[in-house]
């Protein structure tokens, strides 16, 4: 709503300039001309042309091509740009200046029309360079700025991790031999732990080592869900390739979290698959449930902010889906494995 709402003001924003200039413009020039009608038509074709090519050039031309570097397409298309909107605009001129442009000479026309056209919508490709080169060194600076407070808070973390990994092993001894189950979970507990502090702090991971990471959620998880049937199904081919780690441990969480609170003895399920299909790894989460999970708040599955975390690692190279049927509730992921 209040992206929406900035939107809509800068909109507004634009059109008091525009308003503005066509004023100013009316103004300077009213005189020029036989009436104050000719003038108005002369000032609305000039203004909204000039709009038309500032914004074309600014939002298409200049991020598909200036800024990926390919200067020779730029120029080409900018000029040409340039140019088809001035040659409209001398069409529409002269339905409303029919005697003027006759006494107009081809000099003048080019220079009134194109090189005019040319140096004003180059002074605005100037001022958005500007104003974007500002921007940039403004989410670099956040972006620094997050980058030392996450490498602090790590640091900080490191001093208390082997005093956490001895006391799980003393308690480890302390719980008696034949209790196996008990053992067995704290053990486990502690490698996810160990993977969580240790391994998860590399850009990508081997997805071999994120799979062990679910499987030891799940056995947990196992252990404290009654009533609840997990499956956890990965192919073969699932292997020797890395991905961004922790990327699918929420939606997993989040399957447990909203089970169904069954009463008349009915079985939940999990049912947790990965599978790779043309260059990509496929990875689906379903769960009995009985609410209706809200996906846009931050108390349901957090899925904004899942959504958000893809997008950044792995743009246009991913597909979320939510899906949900009575009785059951479903995350599916798509992501591309191509560089």
């Amino acid at each position: 709503m209040l992206q929406a709402g900035n939107i809509t003001r800068n909109k507004f924003y634009h059109l008091l300039f525009w308003l503005a200039i066509a004023g100013i413009w009316y103004y300077l020039r009213y005189q020029d001309y036989t009436s104050f009608t000719q003038a108005a038509w002369v000032t609305t074709i000039k203004v909204i042309d000039l709009a038309l090519v500032i914004y074309l050039v600014n939002l298409v031309v200049v991020p598909r091509l200036l800024y990926q570097k390919k200067y020779l397409q730029f120029a080409i298309a900018f000029i040409a740009v340039v140019a088809v909107f001035s040659y409209v605009k001398m069409l529409a001129l002269s339905v409303v200046l029919t005697e003027m442009i006759r006494n107009i000479g081809v000099k003048q026309a080019v220079y009134n029309n194109f090189v005019t056209q040319f140096f004003l919508v180059l002074a605005s490709i100037a001022l958005k360079s500007a104003f974007d080169y500002i921007q940039l060194q403004k989410r670099m600076a956040i972006v620094a700025k997050e980058k030392a407070e996450a490498e602090l808070n790590f640091l900080k973390a490191q001093i208390n991790p082997h005093f956490l990994f001895n006391s799980l092993n003393s308690v480890y001894f302390l719980i008696d031999k034949e209790n196996t189950a008990a053992r067995e979970a704290l053990h486990k507990f502690s490698e996810m732990l160990r993977y969580q502090l240790y391994e998860c702090g590399d850009r990508r991971i081997p997805i071999e080592k994120e799979i062990h990471f679910l499987k030891d959620y799940v056995d947990l998880q196992q252990l404290r869900v009654n009533n609840t049937t997990i499956e956890f199904s990965c192919e073969k081919d699932v292997r020797q390739f890395n991905i961004e780690p922790l990327l699918m441990i929420p939606f997993v969480e989040n399957s447990f979290k909203h089970l169904s609170h069954f009463i008349d003895g009915k079985q939940n399920e999990v049912q947790i698959k990965l599978w790779r299909q043309n260059g990509s790894m496929l990875f689906s989460v379903y769960n009995t449930t009985e609410q209706k999970i809200e996906t846009n708040k931050s108390g349901g599955i957090g899925m904004a902010n899942v959504q958000k975390r893809l997008e950044l690692l792995y743009p246009g190279k991913h597909q979320l889906k939510v899906k949900e049927t009575e009785g059951w509730f479903g995350v599916e992921l798509n992501l591309s494995l191509h560089q």
